[in-house]
This record gives C-alpha cells, sequence and structure tokens, in this order.
C-alpha cells in the first residue's frame, strides 16, 4: 500500500488516538509515535519538517483533521492513511493488541433512542 511503501522510504507515522486506545490495540510499526488529536495543538512543534509524515486513527476522521492543522501551520509533507488502524489490520499488517468493538468511519457509534443503527 502507498503507506507501507512511505514507511519503507523513511516517512513517519503519528497515531493521534488517545493513548488508551494505542495501549490497547496499536499499528506495529518502528519508530511510530503517539500524539492524540487532543494534544496536537500544543505538541505539532514536535512533528519533523524534514520528513514525510503520515498521520493515522482509527479509521481516518481524526487523522484527516490532524493533516489538515499541519498544513495550516506550513507543513507540506504530510498526509492521512484513510481506514486508519480498522483497515489496515483488516489487510492483515502488523499490529499489537486486540481489534476493538467494530465503529462508524466516524466514531460516532452510540445507538440513539430507537435506532440501532450506527450514526
Amino acid at each position: 500500500t502507498t503507506t507501507r511503501r512511505m514507511l519503507s522510504e523513511g516517512a513517519l507515522m503519528i497515531d493521534v488516538r488517545e493513548k488508551s486506545e494505542v495501549a490497547a490495540f496499536a499499528f506495529d510499526v518502528p519508530g511510530l509515535i503517539n500524539v492524540p488529536l487532543s494534544e496536537l495543538e500544543s505538541r505539532w512543534n514536535e512533528v519533523p519538517v524534514d520528513r514525510p509524515v503520515v498521520f493515522t486513527c482509527e479509521s481516518g476522521a481524526r487523522s484527516l483533521k490532524a493533516t489538515y492543522f499541519l498544513q495550516y501551520h506550513g507543513y507540506q509533507n504530510v498526509s492521512n492513511m484513510s481506514g486508519g488502524i480498522a483497515k489496515w489490520s483488516a489487510k492483515g499488517f502488523p499490529v499489537v493488541g486486540k481489534s476493538p468493538a467494530p465503529t462508524c468511519a466516524t466514531g460516532c457509534c452510540a445507538p440513539t433512542a430507537g435506532s440501532s443503527s450506527c450514526c
């Protein structure tokens, strides 16, 4: 895949999921760092400007926000991994831990009164 090629060519993967999510189920990728989206505004200066960066999360929604945030701050070599760890693990790529119950792409899966469907 594009992400695996980029990683093999030296890109850095940054997982923007919360620490508890990463502790339970994580990418098995050398050098990966975790900068939760909730902390990105105060930690964005930790993201290198001298190498490609691939942001990821569970489904690609939060990492897309991180990508746009860094682009707003002048970063040009940042990208979003669409599908996140859900797609990565479904393809059989290396992970550590156990996948949580499936959620919808927006992460809003909480059934509402009178509805059993997601979102």
